[in-house]
C-alpha cells in the first residue's frame, strides 16, 4: 500500500504527466456525456422499453458503443465506422501498390493515408447513420416527420462520429496512451456496473443461489483476466547476432539480440472480423424474412452450439490470415542480412525467412487456439446462469481490448517515471506493454 501511494505521489509531481492525465479523464468525461444525450425528434421513454427486449448480438454492439446505441444518442455508432474506415485502408495498403508507395513515403505517407481514412470514416459513417435510423429507432418513438427526422438524425450521428474521432486524435496528442483505445475501454467499462448489479440482483433473487455462486464467478473471472493477460503478452524471442565492424577505431556490432515475435501477434482483429460475419445472419433474417430457417436462427444467438463453432473456426481462420498479411518474414530476413545480422546456426537470407516463418505458424495456432477460447467463454458463461450483461466480460473482444489497453496505459505511465528518475510501477521487473500492432486502435497504426 505504501508502494502504491508513493507512486501515485511521484505520478502527481511530474507536471507534464498529471496535465496528461487530468486532459484525458476530462476528455472521457465529455464522450461520457455525448453517450447520454438522445437524438433531436427522439421520444426516450419509447426507447426504454425497447431495450429491454433485449438482443444477444445487439447488446454486444451497444456495449462496445458504451450504452448510446440502445439510448439513440449522437454517439450512437461510437467509434467504430473509424475503425471499419481504417481495417479497409490498412489492407488497402497491404493489396494495392499506390497504398504501399504512400506507407514508405515516411511522414508525408502517413498524413496522406490518415487523411483518406477520415474521408472514408465520413462515407460509411453516412451508410451507417441512415440504416441505423431506418432499423434501430422505433416509429413510436419519432417525433419528427419523414424524411426530416432520417436527414437530421444521419447528419447528428456523422457529427457525432466526427466528433469522437477527433476527441479520440487529441487523448492521443494531449493525453496519455492511445485515444481511439480509451474511448472503446470507456465505453466498455460503462457498463461493467449495470451488469454487477443485474448479476447480484439475479443471484439475489429465492431462486439465484446466493452469494456463493456470485463469489465463484468473480473468482473464475479473476482467472480469466490472467489468462488473458498471458495470451497478450506472450512472445517467442527469436536470438538475432549481429557481425563485429571495425568502424575508425571503434567495433561496431557483435552484439546479440533478439526479435519478439508475438504469441497474438494479430491482437484483437480475429474476434472483430469474425463478429463482422457473424452479424451477417441476424441481417439477412431481417431483410429477407422467407429465408428464416432453424439454422439461421441459431446462428443469431450467440450462446448456441453452432455459433460457437462457427465463430471459432473464423476466428482460427482469421488469425493465420490477418497474422500472415501483418508479418513479413522476407523483410524481416532481408533487413537483418543487410545489418549483417543472423540467426545463431540458420544461414542468411532464404533460410532465416524459412525459418521465421516456421517459427511464427508455430507459435500461431496456440495463439488461434486461446483467442478462440476467449471468444466463445461468455457464451459458456451465459450458458452457466451469468446473466448476459455480466457474460460479456468473461471474453471476447471487450476483455482482450481492456487488458491491453491498459497494460499500453501502464508502459506510458511507467515510461514517464523512470524517464524523470522515479521507480516503476512495479516494485521488480517493469510493466510489458503491447506493441502497436495489437493495439486496438492498432488496426489503423499496425489492434484495437
Amino acid at each position: 500500500m505504501k508502494k502504491l501511494i508513493t507512486t501515485l505521489t511521484n505520478i502527481w509531481k511530474i507536471e507534464d504527466l498529471r496535465n496528461r492525465i487530468m486532459t484525458t479523464l476530462l476528455l472521457l468525461l465529455i464522450y461520457r456525456i455525448g453517450c447520454h444525450v438522445v437524438l433531436p425528434g427522439v421520444n426516450p421513454d419509447a426507447l426504454v422499453a425497447r431495450s429491454s427486449e433485449g438482443n444477444s448480438i445487439l447488446d454486444l454492439i451497444n456495449m462496445f458503443a458504451g450504452g448510446s446505441f440502445s439510448r439513440s444518442a449522437i454517439f450512437a455508432l461510437g467509434v467504430m465506422p473509424y475503425i471499419s474506415a481504417s481495417i479497409v485502408v490498412q489492407l488497402l495498403g497491404i493489396a494495392v501498390p499506390a497504398f504501399q508507395k504512400m506507407q514508405k513515403e515516411g511522414e508525408s505517407g502517413r498524413k496522406k493515408m490518415t487523411q483518406i481514412t477520415r474521408y472514408l470514416t465520413l462515407a460509411i459513417t453516412l451508410v451507417q447513420a441512415v440504416a441505423y435510423v431506418k432499423t434501430q429507432v422505433p416509429a413510436e418513438a419519432k417525433t419528427l416527420a419523414e424524411p426530416m427526422f432520417t436527414i437530421l438524425s444521419a447528419v447528428v450521428l456523422t457529427a457525432g462520429t466526427l466528433f469522437v474521432m477527433w476527441l479520440g486524435e487529441k487523448i492521443t496528442d494531449k493525453g496519455i496512451g492511445n485515444g481511439i483505445s480509451l474511448i472503446i475501454m470507456a465505453g466498455i467499462i460503462a457498463q461493467l456496473p449495470a451488469g454487477i448489479v443485474a448479476e447480484w440482483g439475479s443471484r439475489m433473487s429465492p431462486s439465484g443461489g446466493g452469494p456463493i455462486p456470485l463469489l465463484l464467478e468473480f473468482v473464475a473471472l479473476f482467472f480469466v483476466v490472467i489468462f488473458a493477460i498471458l495470451v497478450v503478452q506472450g512472445i517467442r524471442k527469436v536470438p538475432v547476432q549481429y557481425a563485429k565492424k571495425i568502424v575508425g577505431n571503434k567495433q561496431v556490432g557483435g552484439v546479440r539480440q533478439y526479435i519478439p515475435l508475438k504469441v497474438n501477434a494479430a491482437g484483437v482483429m480475429p474476434i472483430i472480423f469474425a463478429q463482422a460475419i457473424m452479424f451477417l445472419p441476424m441481417a439477412l433474417s431481417q431483410f429477407f424474412p422467407d429465408l428464416q430457417s432453424d439454422f439461421l436462427a441459431s446462428l443469431s444467438n450467440y450462446t448456441s452450439v453452432a455459433y460457437n463453432v462457427t465463430f471459432a473456426v473464423l476466428i482460427i481462420a482469421f488469425t493465420f490470415f490477418y497474422t500472415a498479411i501483418m508479418v513479413n518474414p522476407q523483410q524481416m530476413s532481408e533487413d537483418m542480412k543487410k545489418n549483417g545480422g543472423f540467426i545463431p546456426g540458420i544461414k542468411p537470407g532464404y533460410d532465416t525467412n524459412i525459418f521465421i516463418d516456421n517459427v511464427i505458424s508455430r507459435i500461431t495456432f496456440p495463439g488461434a487456439i486461446f483467442i478462440a477460447i476467449i471468444a466463445v467463454l461468455p457464451a459458456l458463461a451465459a450458458k452457466l446462469g451469468v446473466n448476459n450483461q455480466f457474460a460479456h466480460f468473461y471474453g471476447g473482444t471487450s476483455l482482450l481490448i481492456l487488458v491491453g489497453v491498459v497494460l499500453d496505459t501502464l508502459q506510458q505511465i511507467e515510461s514517464h517515471l523512470l524517464m524523470r528518475h522515479y521507480d516503476g510501477l512495479m516494485k521488480t521487473g517493469r510493466v510489458k506493454g503491447r506493441s502497436t500492432s495489437t493495439s486496438v486502435e492498432g488496426i489503423d497504426q499496425a489492434a484495437l
